[in-house]
C-alpha cells in the first residue's frame, strides 16, 4: 500500500495545494498527524480539504487550542493570537469536527501515529536523547509523528539512536525546485519518522515537506516542493494575522 502522510499544515492553503498536486496519483490512502489549523489565513480551506481527503487524522495542539481555547494560556503571544482568530473564523462544522478529532497515540498498520510523541502528543522531538525516551515508551518498530516541523527522525539500531537527513536544503532559493531523499527501513531497527511540516517547516528550507511510504517494500521518500508562498504571506497580512507570521514562512524558521 502507498500512503501519503503529512502533518502540519497551519491553514496554509497554498503549501497544502502544493503537496496534493506533487503526491497526486502515487498513493492509495493518506495520513495526517494534525495541526491541520493556527499561523495561517485559511483554516476553512485546509480543514475542508482534510476531512474530505484524509480518513486517518490525528489532532494537533493547535487544532485542540484553535477549537476550544485549551491550551492557549500556554501559547506565546504571537501563536495565542492566530489562535484565537482562528477559533473567531473557522466555521461551526469545522470546530466541530476539529474539535472532536482523536489524540494521539493512535495504532495504524503496524505502526504508531503521534502528534508530538509517544509519551506526550505536545512533546517536541528534536534531540537523540529525547528519542530514546520515546523509543522505550513505544514498543512498536515504527512510529509516525509531527510537532517539531523538522523533516527526518531517529532510527534506533544495534543500540543506538541516529539522526535520519531529510530532504530539506538550507536555504534553497525563491526558484528552488522539489527534492527528495529515499529511506529504505532496516527490518532490526526501529524508527521514528517525521514528514515535516506542510505549511510553516523548521528546518531552514521554506518549501513544504511531505513523505510517501510503501508499506509492502518498506521505502519511504521524504519530500519538498515550492509553493507560492508569496500568495500565502500576503493573505496572512490582510488578515490582521501577526506579520512575523509571514515573515518566518520564507526563512524556515
Amino acid at each position: 500500500m502507498r500512503v501519503l502522510i503529512y502533518s502540519d499544515v497551519h491553514a496554509n492553503l497554498e503549501a497544502l495545494l502544493a503537496v496534493e498536486e506533487a503526491a497526486a496519483g502515487r498513493y492509495d490512502v493518506s495520513l495526517c498527524l494534525g495541526d491541520i489549523v493556527g499561523y495561517g489565513a485559511n483554516p476553512n480551506e485546509t480543514a475542508a480539504w482534510v476531512h474530505t481527503h484524509t480518513p486517518t487524522v490525528i489532532r494537533g495542539n493547535h487544532d485542540r487550542a484553535c477549537a476550544s481555547l485549551k491550551g492557549i494560556a500556554g501559547f506565546n503571544a504571537v501563536a495565542a493570537q492566530a489562535a484565537l482568530w482562528t477559533h473567531q473564523n473557522l466555521r461551526p462544522e469545522h470546530l466541530t469536527w476539529l474539535d472532536h478529532l482523536p489524540a494521539g497515540p493512535l495504532p495504524w498498520d503496524h505502526a504508531r501515529l503521534v502528534h508530538g510523541s509517544p509519551l506526550d502528543e505536545d512533546e517536541y522531538l528534536l534531540e537523540p536523547v529525547q528519542a530514546a525516551g520515546a523509543f522505550a515508551a513505544d514498543g512498536t518498530s515504527l512510529c509516525w509523528y509531527g510537532h517539531s516541523h523538522v523533516q527526518g527522525g531517529f532510527v534506533l539500531a544495534d543500540d543506538q539512536v541516529a539522526v535520519l537527513p531529510s530532504a530539506a536544503e538550507e536555504k534553497p532559493g525563491a526558484s528552488a525546485r522539489a527534492s527528495s531523499r529515499e529511506l529504505v527501513l532496516r527490518p532490526d531497527g526501529r524508527y521514528l519518522l517525521n514528514p515535516g511540516s506542510v505549511g510553516q517547516p523548521r528546518d531552514g528550507d521554506w518549501r513544504a515537506a511531505f513523505a510517501l511510504y510503501n508499506t509492502e517494500t518498506r521505502r519511504v521518500v521524504f519530500h519538498r516542493v515550492p509553493y507560492d508562498i508569496t500568495q500565502a504571506q500576503t493573505k496572512i497580512v490582510a488578515a490582521g494575522l501577526p506579520v512575523r507570521l509571514a515573515q518566518r514562512l520564507a526563512a524556515g524558521r
